[in-house]
């Protein structure tokens, strides 16, 4: 077998993901060999003839006729409307073929679970390569050439987790070793990583863990480096005495090669430098198209991951970089001189330089920590507090105690929600930008629209005889079980929506060290926030009804501006809505106000809507009734 020409990893990586979303999304553009999504089906044309490009663009290789001969198959067969399972099975022949060729470190989704992998070998695996995997399976008699020997630790230094992977995932031709394409990606990667270890001593893991421990930060071992680096090329850096007893540990303990380095905020920061000059090169070859979305990746992928640890340290710098990125994006939207462009470009190298140099010098204090912990809990708690407390309220005003535990379990559930977040982030996933705009962006904005009704249906009921024909027709029919799903999913949707916020910001610092820090300043912020609702629910209940009305319904519509104006500028962070500066408005984020036309327009409709309905409600509340 030819050795394979190299290639840009970059290149490769990205047609082989461009192929994989040509498998997923291609079935929502067409069905039944009709286009049902036009635009959709206009990407997926613009995505097979860009991947085809980029195939023949690679350095020749054995391969290279096979390659281009399936892209410009796979072009044809979209431009015939092919049935979505045939594009998803040429797309993912395509993919697989090119990185046969062109080998690069594809990544898995999350660290391997070798435990998984333990449990899938012995059904699939171990009949042919034998229970401890020394290739002696009751199947093996007779088989030519013999099952792989995955205890032979000569050659399984020469193979990486990827590596594997790639026979597992392809199978090999000429050999009883068939796919296991049909597992899923995350099995598939589980096995690679069992195998992987059967030749590394189970004994050797502990003293494995403690060398990687002493490891220096430059010679970490990172979830990419743990797929694509062979036990032999890492002996290179760590010595061949203490590869092995490394390896037997991280294949058992995958999750260890993904722990957060600290140079993960620079290592982000150049991720978002590199991806900012591709979307320049993109944007002079005339590819807006492209320019923009990896300049939205610049911010989501680059520098959204540490915006919150930057943010405790400095907020106006953060503020000045995530200006600065947005700007960028609406100079390509608006056709800007590519000169320009690259003046902006390179003002935010240089602020990329200054927070680089902020986040990797300044060790966070066990004060600052406190500090950040404490004001994040305050500020995100109080909003939600307000609503909770605005709903118990009414609900005892109106003597319908029996609907409170609907409210209790809504924001109980929200805590729950965030508890399981929290770990989600913190040991199985990594929430990404978009993800996370669009979780607040979409959960602010179905909380402002259930906030301006519930705001003008209270402000109607500030009158006294309003209130008393209101409760005598229809309160006792109105607060039903139906009613009850509503108040949990209204407060579950407003504390969650201040749940996630808070911790994407406490992941950011609690991996900084001082845990002891966030700790006491998250509990000293829930102990006010404590004394502060307290403090609420026994001042409202001497508040005569009217005047409470009259308060809630005003606090009700101020928070419905506020997470109008939240809304807005999540969506915008997300690339979903476009953005226009204001340059000398002010931003107060503890208002939602942002310097932006869409979101300040956004808010002034808002406050219209709620004035008119104010005046609607007053006048309703006036009309005689007989």
């Amino acid at each position: 077998m030819s050795t394979p020409a190299l290639a840009s990893g970059t290149s490769v990586a990205t047609t082989w993901r461009l192929l994989d979303y040509i498998a997923v999304d291609y079935r929502e553009a067409v069905r039944d060999g009709v286009v049902v999504n036009p635009l959709e089906y206009g990407e997926m044309q613009e995505f097979s003839a860009t991947a085809a490009a980029a195939i023949a663009e690679l350095p020749p290789v054995a391969g290279s006729e096979e390659l281009g001969t399936q892209a410009r198959q796979l072009q044809a067969a979209i431009a015939d409307k092919a049935a979505p399972e045939t594009i998803a099975q040429m797309s993912r022949d395509l993919a697989a073929l090119l990185v046969t060729y062109h080998p690069i470190p594809l990544l898995p989704t999350q660290p391997p679970q070798f435990e998984r992998g333990k449990a899938l070998y012995a059904p699939l695996c171990a009949s042919c390569h034998g229970t401890t995997g020394a290739g002696d399976g009751p199947a093996s008699a007779g088989l030519d050439p013999p099952p792989i020997d995955f205890t032979d630790a000569g050659r399984a230094r020469e193979r990486s987790v990827f590596g594997l992977y790639q026979v597992i995932d392809q199978g090999l031709e000429g050999t009883s070793m068939v796919s296991y394409a049909s597992l899923p990606e995350e099995d598939r990667w589980a096995l690679a990583t069992y195998v992987g270890a059967l030749a590394f001593p189970e004994e050797q893991a502990e003293r494995g863990r403690q060398l990687l421990q002493a490891l220096p930060p430059s010679q970490a071992v990172d979830l990419e480096g743990y797929v694509s680096r062979t036990p032999a090329a890492l002996a290179q850096q760590v010595g061949q005495d203490n590869v092995d007893a490394i390896v037997a540990y991280l294949r058992r303990h995958p999750d260890a090669a993904a722990q957060p380095q600290e140079v993960a905020p620079a290592t982000s920061l150049d991720t978002a430098r590199e991806l900012l000059e591709q979307a320049m090169d993109a944007y002079r070859n005339g590819d807006a198209k492209a320019a923009k979305t990896l300049a939205l990746s610049a911010y989501l992928d680059g520098f959204e991951p540490v915006e919150p640890l930057l943010a405790a340290r400095d907020k106006a710098l953060m503020v000045k970089i995530e200006a600065a990125m947005a700007r960028v994006r609406s100079g390509i939207a608006a056709n800007t001189p590519a000169g320009e462009l690259q003046v902006q470009v390179d003002e935010l190298d240089a602020l990329f330089n200054n927070a680089g140099q902020l986040l990797v010098s300044q060790q966070s204090s066990g004060a600052s920590s406190f500090v950040a912990a404490f004001t994040i809990l305050l500020r995100e708690g109080l909003e939600a507090l307000l609503i909770v407390i605005a709903i118990v309220t009414l609900l005892r005003k109106a003597e319908r105690r029996e609907m409170l535990p609907w409210v209790h379990a809504g924001w109980s559930a929200a805590l729950l929600a965030g508890l399981v977040t929290w770990g989600l982030a913190t040991w199985v996933i990594t929430i990404s930008g978009a993800s996370r705009e669009l979780t607040e962006g979409f959960g602010s904005l179905l909380a402002a629209m259930v906030l301006v009704w519930v705001g003008i249906w209270m402000h109607g009921k500030s009158h006294a005889d309003s209130w008393q024909r209101y409760v005598q027709e229809k309160l006792s029919h109105a607060l039903n079980r139906s009613s009850g799903f509503f108040l949990l999913a209204l407060v579950f949707l407003v504390v969650y929506r201040e749940v996630f916020e808070t911790i994407l910001f406490y992941a950011a610092i609690w991996n900084q060290g001082n845990k002891g820090s966030v700790i006491a300043g998250g509990a000293s912020a829930a102990l006010l926030l404590a004394a502060v609702g307290w403090a609420m629910v026994r001042y409202s209940r001497r508040l005569p009804i009217a005047q409470f009305f009259r308060l809630s319904s005003l606090l009700v519509a101020v928070l419905a501006v506020v997470l109008i104006g939240k809304a807005v500028s999540a969506l915008q962070e997300a690339g979903y809505l476009p953005i226009a500066w204001l340059e000398h408005a002010p931003r107060i984020e503890l208002l939602g106000i942002y310097p932006t036309v869409q979101g300040l327009c956004a808010q002034f409709v808002t406050i219209v809507i709620l004035v008119l309905g104010f005046l609607w409600s007053n006048r309703s509340a006036r009309t005689p009734h007989s």
